[in-house]
């Protein structure tokens, strides 16, 4: 049961950093220093406080910068690195999951994971630019941003509600997809 927790983790924590890396991110270092996670060998320095300050200010930077039109797609640009990495990370970094999960497996997995979100986001943003002229991002940059906190602290309270949760935002992503299909082949 604890690998199966430690795997709804894993989901839920990777697929958060897809939005934003560094609310995960943050939220397992403080965790983990409180002595709330346990992060093992070699994730254990992101319990270190140099660590915790450099997520918290990355964490400012990133709510700041992304609410401003043309700059939040410069900043996406950077993250198209940063978040598939930090997925990849936090997948790893649960739960015995490096013991239970070959580590090459467990940061393909992440990366996939944050990659897809990320992805998702790059792709919808600068509809939500060109339609609202730029007037509507720092709302959907809220929105981001509330979906990556909830989903990480339900990743790390409920694990299994992240894997539901991961499971129907990637159905809706697909759902969408399909309409979109369905709606251009008829064209």
């Amino acid at each position: 049961m604890e690998a199966l927790l430690g795997i709804g983790s894993a989901f839920g924590l990777s697929t958060s950093a897809g939005l934003n890396a560094y609310i995960p991110m943050l939220m397992v270092s403080v965790l983990g220093r409180l002595g709330w996670l346990d992060l093992g060998e070699p994730f254990n320095i992101m319990e270190s406080w140099w660590v915790i300050g450099l997520l918290s200010v990355l964490l400012l930077v990133e709510i700041f910068v992304d609410k401003i039109p043309a700059v939040d797609s410069v900043n996406d640009m950077v993250q198209t690195l940063v978040r598939p990495a930090a997925g990849a990370l936090m997948f790893a970094s649960q739960a015995n999951i490096i013991t239970e999960v070959n580590p090459l497996v467990a940061v393909i997995l992440g990366i996939m994971l944050a990659g897809g979100v990320h992805a998702t986001k790059a792709t919808v943003r600068p509809v939500v630019t060109a339609a609202s002229v730029g007037t509507g991002n720092w709302a959907v940059s809220i929105i981001e941003d509330v979906t990556a906190f909830f989903v990480s602290f339900m990743a790390i309270l409920v694990p299994l509600f992240a894997v539901f949760c991961v499971l129907v935002f990637f159905f809706l992503v697909f759902r969408v997809y399909r309409k979109r299909q369905k709606e251009f082949s008829f064209n």
